[in-house]
């Protein structure tokens, strides 16, 4: 994680006192703080704020100032007379009219019309294909909670009146993922627009049923996860318990809600429980628009200077870290993730986040610097390559933030640890790795790692080891979920039951707040890993975190693997270490000329689809610029043509045209002379 001072070197122009005291002003409603309490010299991250409440920040300053900025704009250790600089700098308030933007989001002419998935869905709906390895039928989130107090009478009809409601205010609760990779929204009057709640009641029961009811609940909707491609991507239950109590169950695709748009789909469906009379303050636009929006992106400046920003920096990537691993991720056929969880108390989480600001660091920075160390340990190496998942929501329009939607998106993370580092030194680095990173978020994690498969030749997960934050999602978002929803009576969050099914992941570590406190949680493919492997890195980053609330935690000594890199022998071990290989060429396949009618069709319809001539039939088709969403659309398009159905994971095998012809054979298609 090497240090960049390229953005906090530029020279702007100074900015005039009064778009000083207007950025102040929008600062100090975004930190819920009083304006004279905002010095123009102190950073936005020194007062509180985070990358996550960025995003709230700019969409503020557009609606309020009428400029667009970009989240590489409001870099966080910005301060008010340096974002005024750049806003004076672009002709705003006072000085001229607003720069036209280089993008603008528009409302679809047609609400009904299918747009495309984002990259990240368009991973999750492969992820679904039994494609890639890691691969699952449903990419989702299951989550069940506590009620107490309910007002049993009342409670159902409460729940599914506001989930009705709120689906046809959030209109991605009623979107389907077609076959051929692209998502619609369900007209109103659709039979199947509208999520269905299902009622258990075991308020009769005694404590064994009620415990093997809950345990079968549990296990049937984390492994049998809603899927947009078949039907509502939510999936809503609700167990009646004795002694008014209640269980809320909720299982949601990664398809349609992210982290972000979690908080806001709780929020607002509380609000209309507690409320029959309640009504959200309109959306001008949704989800689909914003999709629709970022067609255009590419045609921007700014998308191409990312985009060559990643693309220069590729070839000097690490492989993902060597973690022991039991089994190769291509054998294993996961059905669960497995889970580590541990909680920090409110008080100690707050003194951690204290010393996170004195040391001019984000809490999410100084836990990546956390996991980072954690991970040298645990592989015995200290640089390698991780994945992080980011809140990406462009401020397109105000109303963006308060959608519901899978707007997030990967980024990948090369990490080089010194070898002898105190902790606060480790932080300090993340924090400006992470914020030169995002300032080039307009080409998101998928690109690149698809990219980056092709330079290495390989179909496997480049960065299957993940870190994602939601740290201060509560604050961005101005409200946490409320302690108490009318007929659900008190929310007890704390008493929670969480799964999660990630495609194309081996570990993942999600940081988040509950109540005030901090809950860190693993969650795994464990067919991979040695249980008491996971045990040791686990606590390995819960200890750590712990010794963070203590000043003197920052200033002590980081103990890291003298081995920068892991030998390569390691990598070289089939299944002993979780590793990429340089390249995975397609075997006995011979250059040259199609043969026979099937090879011919097989180029044809490539030539169509990637947009260049195949005449190759060892052509390669990743090689040629396919990805994995073309893959599966032109898997399914042979299918339906009745060439021969082959599954995506055959096809990886030998993603030529020669392997494709002799997959469509061996699956029993007609032969072609």
């Amino acid at each position: 994680m090497t240090p960049s001072t390229a953005t906090s070197t530029t020279v702007l122009p100074v900015a005039p006192d009064d778009l000083v005291r207007a950025v102040r002003g929008v600062w100090a409603d975004v930190l819920d703080a009083d304006p004279a309490s905002i010095p123009p010299d102190a950073s936005f991250l020194g007062l509180g704020g985070d990358s996550v409440l960025a995003v709230r920040m700019a969409a503020v300053v557009r609606k309020r100032l009428g400029v667009s900025l970009a989240l590489s704009d409001v870099r966080v250790e910005h301060t008010a007379v340096h974002l005024a600089a750049l806003l004076h700098e672009r002709g705003t308030a006072g000085s001229g009219a607003p720069r036209r933007l280089d993008l603008d989001i528009e409302r679809r002419a047609d609400p009904d019309a299918p747009f495309p998935l984002l990259p990240l869905q368009q991973g999750y709906f492969v992820g679904q294909q039994d494609a890639w390895e890691l691969s699952y039928r449903s990419a989702h989130h299951y989550v069940d909670i506590g009620l107490e107090d309910i007002d049993g009478e009342e409670i159902a009809e409460a729940l599914q009146d506001a989930l009705e409601r709120l689906a046809e205010h959030q209109s991605v609760l009623r979107a389907r993922v077609l076959p051929d990779g692209r998502q619609r929204i369900l007209p109103l009057d659709d039979p199947d627009a509208m999520p269905r709640l299902l009622v258990t009641d075991l308020g009769a029961a005694g404590e064994e049923e009620i415990a093997t009811t809950l345990a079968a609940i549990r296990q049937e909707m984390s492994t049998e996860g809603p899927d947009p491609a078949a039907g509502c991507g939510l999936d809503m239950r609700l167990t009646l318990l004795p002694g008014q109590r209640a269980r809320l169950h909720s299982s949601t695709s990664l398809l349609i809600i992210d982290g972000w748009s979690s908080g806001v789909f709780y929020r607002d469906l509380f609000a209309l429980v507690s409320d029959y009379n309640a009504v959200l303050a309109p959306l001008e636009v949704d989800f689909g628009d914003y999709v629709t929006s970022l067609r255009d992106l590419p045609d921007t400046e700014q998308w191409r200077q990312d985009r060559d920003w990643w693309w220069e920096r590729l070839d000097a990537f690490p492989l993902p870290p060597a973690l022991p691993l039991v089994a190769d991720p291509a054998d294993v056929r996961p059905t669960l993730m497995g889970t580590r969880q541990a909680v920090l108390d409110a008080e100690r989480w707050a003194e951690l986040r204290a010393h996170c600001a004195e040391h001019g660091v984000t809490p999410s920075a100084a836990m990546f610097a956390v996991f980072s160390a954690a991970v040298a340990r645990a592989c015995g190496h200290r640089r390698f390559l991780l994945n992080t998942l980011q809140l990406n929501r462009l401020p397109l329009h105000p109303d963006v933030p308060r959608l519901v939607g899978a707007f997030s998106s990967t980024m990948l993370m090369p990490v080089e640890l010194p070898q002898t580092p105190v902790f606060a030194d480790l932080a300090v680095s993340a924090q400006q790795s992470m914020g030169d990173a995002l300032a080039h978020h307009l080409i998101t994690g998928v690109e690149v790692s698809r990219e980056l498969g092709r330079r290495r030749g390989t179909r496997r997960p480049v960065a299957p080891v993940v870190f994602q934050s939601t740290l201060g999602v509560d604050a961005a978002l101005g409200s946490e979920v409320p302690h108490e929803a009318g007929p659900l009576g008190r929310i007890d969050l704390l008493s929670h039951h969480q799964q999660l099914r990630t495609p194309q992941v081996a570990l993942e570590v999600r940081l988040f707040e509950l109540r005030g406190k901090l809950v860190v949680v693993f969650s795994l493919v464990e067919e991979l890993f040695a249980a008491e492997e996971v045990d040791r890195m686990f606590q390995d980053v819960v200890s750590t975190v712990e010794s963070l609330v203590d000043k003197e935690g920052w200033s002590a000594p980081v103990e890291l693997p003298a081995e920068l890199d892991a030998p390569q022998a390691d990598f070289e071990a089939v299944g002993g270490r979780l590793s990429v290989p340089s390249a995975q060429d397609a075997p006995g396949e011979e250059p040259g000329a199609p043969r026979g009618d099937l090879e011919l069709a097989i180029t044809a319809d490539w030539t169509e689809l990637l947009g260049c001539e195949v005449n190759d039939r060892a052509a390669d088709f990743f090689t040629l610029g396919g990805d994995s969403l073309l893959a599966v659309r032109m898997l399914g398009a042979l299918a339906r043509k009745g060439v021969g159905k082959v599954t995506p994971r055959r096809f990886l095998e030998r993603p030529t045209v020669a392997g494709l012809a002799a997959a469509v054979r061996e699956a029993g298609a007609p032969k072609a002379s």
